[in-house]
């Protein structure tokens, strides 16, 4: 076998598989600070020759300027330009070189960025983290390049793809005083008015030691990996800038909200969303479930009802995004062709009251503990879902190790919890309700 062929199959058994996490027993770890500030926590685990190196800072879209909005999404980009060590587009090149794979992604809480190599190669991605963490390149010549990249793909994922602009439209309405309200991608005349000192200003401020997390897995040896780190984050100073925190809270909403959206879209949607309490909470744990049975898998209660009995749907769904704030529990559906909004709008709201008056039966909490055990074991067998859950459970709780016990948080919620929040959240006036409408419908003048 090639090389590259042998390495590409072992990198696809490091992101499919991990030892502990098949046995189902326990991640262990070690954690612990830099002088620096920064957070450091390593996981061994030798079922392959393979490591995952992570770094998740701390900023997102929610720590922007509001005449500023874009500047962290924009930063996953302009990130990857080089050092003053690394080339103009070298980054990914040398990563690919030595048989590794390398990503990133914001959201409106963190940035996260990561590398899977043969783990003959962590020395690397050690020092090209740290050239990222304390060198980056960032001039007019990047600046102009990752701007031209961050318009494009707004085009291509937010508008021009069928409903791209759903989680825009619903944050853009359910918000109105905290940082949720405008999303990742934000608005890109922000990015062409933005000038070089700005962009250096958001670089030293969050790029820091201090307000990043350094998570790495797989075969690794913790003292040799410790060496490294001292080596290459050891002498990275601290940041001198007070990282700061978004402090607005968003009141309580008093009544329904209503809106028509028109894009280029075939068949109308329906996006019905409900504020939702804080990650981390009971009540976040028990609304999660609680999205997970009226739309996870065929046997679900939208897709029982409102597709396949009703057929007022041709997709329906309701999920949550994991935010550190408070967020919202979005449930929408696609109209089936000549079903009108409202028709499918009623029968997703009967669907929500039963869930508020009915009993759930044994046998759909058991399915539902089930999917929530499966969907939790299933995250941790992928060495970059270890790495990256770790880094998530320090940076919003500070506690790495609920990816051992966070399970527990979903299996010790009842029955009578579920119908609980349901009343508690799931009410009138605490919803926005959209109309996703065809252009083609919109009334002129």
């Amino acid at each position: 076998m090639k090389l590259k062929a042998y390495l590409s199959v072992l990198l696809s058994i490091a992101v499919l598989g991990s030892a502990s996490a098949k046995k189902g027993g326990n991640i262990k770890f070690v954690e612990y600070d830099l002088p620096n500030g920064l957070h450091v926590i390593l996981h061994e685990d030798h079922s392959t020759p393979i490591v995952a190196v992570s770094v998740m800072y701390h900023v997102g879209s929610k720590n922007e300027d509001p005449q500023r909005t874009g500047f962290a999404h924009f930063f996953e980009h302009l990130l990857f330009e080089g050092s003053e060590n690394i080339g103009r587009g070298e980054f990914m090149k040398m990563v690919q070189s030595a048989g590794g794979q390398l990503n990133a992604n914001t959201s409106q809480d963190r940035t996260f960025y990561y590398e899977v190599l043969p783990s003959n190669q962590l020395e690397l991605a050690l020092w090209m983290e740290s050239e990222r963490m304390l060198q980056a390149k960032i001039d007019e010549t990047g600046v102009e390049t990752q701007r031209k990249v961050v318009k494009e793909e707004k085009k291509q994922r937010y508008d021009n793809t069928p409903y791209g602009q759903l989680l825009n439209v619903v944050y853009e309405n359910a918000y109105t005083t905290h940082p949720y309200r405008w999303s990742p991608i934000g608005k890109e005349q922000y990015i062409d008015q933005a000038k070089i000192s700005e962009f250096m200003e958001f670089y030293k401020t969050f790029y820091v030691p201090n307000n990043a997390t350094l998570s790495i897995g797989g075969d690794l040896d913790i003292k040799e990996a410790k060496a490294f780190i001292e080596k290459y984050f050891g002498s990275i100073p601290k940041g001198t800038k007070a990282v700061p925190r978004p402090t607005e809270v968003e009141p309580a909403q008093t009544e329904e909200k209503r809106v028509e959206f028109y894009d280029n879209v075939q068949l109308p949607a329906v996006i019905v969303a409900y504020h939702t309490p804080k990650m981390g909470t009971k009540d976040w744990y028990a609304l999660q479930l609680l999205t997970q049975m009226l739309s996870q898998g065929q046997s679900s209660r939208f897709q029982k009802e409102l597709v396949d009995k009703q057929q007022k749907g041709l997709a329906v769904g309701a999920f949550m995004i994991p935010n550190e704030d408070p967020g919202v529990a979005f449930m929408y559906g696609i109209t089936n062709a000549g079903v009108e909004p409202s028709d499918l709008e009623a029968s997703m709201l009967a669907e929500i009251e039963k869930v508020k008056t009915a009993n759930i039966s044994d046998d759909e909490y058991q399915k539902l503990m089930n999917q929530a055990e499966n969907d939790f074991v299933s995250q941790n067998q992928r060495v970059v879902g270890i790495v990256e859950n770790l880094a998530t459970y320090h940076t919003y709780f500070g506690d790495a190790n609920l990816i051992n016990t966070e399970l527990e948080n979903y299996t010790s919620i009842t029955k009578e919890d579920l119908k609980r929040v349901a009343n508690k959240y799931l009410t009138k006036n605490n919803r926005l309700v959209v109309y996703y409408l065809p252009k083609s419908e919109q009334k002129k003048g």
